[in-house]
């Protein structure tokens, strides 16, 4: 068979074009959510990074996590916590979101190691073939990553607001007003997106890509 891979891979290509544009679609839906419930949003933000620390501390009584990532983890679930100070508005250059980020990766690599080392001493003490290695499930630690190392950040992300110049210069401290004298706020998620569709405009446009109107 020739054709029937080729169509597999189409269908593959095609498949994951419509879920990029289903997710994108999701964070651009929840950021205009936010944008219009930012109590509500600080509010729940705040007792899901408090339920997020229990659950790591209750992990390292009950089922023996490591203490030094554990700590680790509460620490870095804290700092995130200093981003509600001036929620929803941030400052990409600010320290402590900075280190935010960084925090992120740090987690995923470490927590990553140690999930990686438990299954291969797990793995290298079996006896015998037919012995069931006591390591979590993929889904365990999916979940785990999932709820204890991204969702916070991911929440963060889709979350916060910035001013109309923050991107893409970076380093304003003040949000922009409207007409009104409001601050007008406008979701990192919608910032990027609005950013990526303008960039990919102008590459049209420099490419000689002109809508039908321009032509006349």
């Amino acid at each position: 068979m020739w054709i029937l891979p080729l169509v597999g891979y189409l269908g593959s290509i095609v498949g994951f074009c419509f879920l990029t544009l289903a997710i994108a679609s999701g964070l651009y839906y929840l950021s205009e959510l936010v944008e219009e419930h930012t109590v509500v949003a600080k509010r729940l933000l705040a007792r899901l990074i408090y339920a997020i620390i229990g659950l790591q501390v209750v992990l390292c009584l009950v089922d023996g996590f490591p203490l030094g990532l554990t700590l680790m983890g509460v620490a870095s679930h804290v700092v995130y916590l200093g981003n509600m100070r001036r929620f929803p508005f941030v400052k990409l250059s600010d320290p402590l979101f900075v280190t935010s980020c960084v925090l992120v990766l740090v987690n995923h690599y470490f927590w990553f190691q140690h999930f990686s080392e438990a299954q291969q001493r797990s793995y290298s003490n079996l006896a015998s073939m037919y012995d069931q290695p006591d390591v979590p499930s993929f889904t365990e630690i999916a979940s785990y990553f999932g709820l204890c190392v991204w969702l916070i950040p991911f929440a963060l992300f889709v979350s916060l607001s910035a001013s109309d110049n923050v991107l893409p210069t970076i380093g304003t401290e003040q949000p922009s007003r409207g007409a009104h004298g409001k601050s007008k706020r406008q979701g990192m998620v919608k910032v990027v997106v609005d950013n990526v569709l303008s960039a990919i405009g102008e590459v049209g446009r420099l490419a000689g890509w002109k809508k039908p109107e321009d032509r006349f």
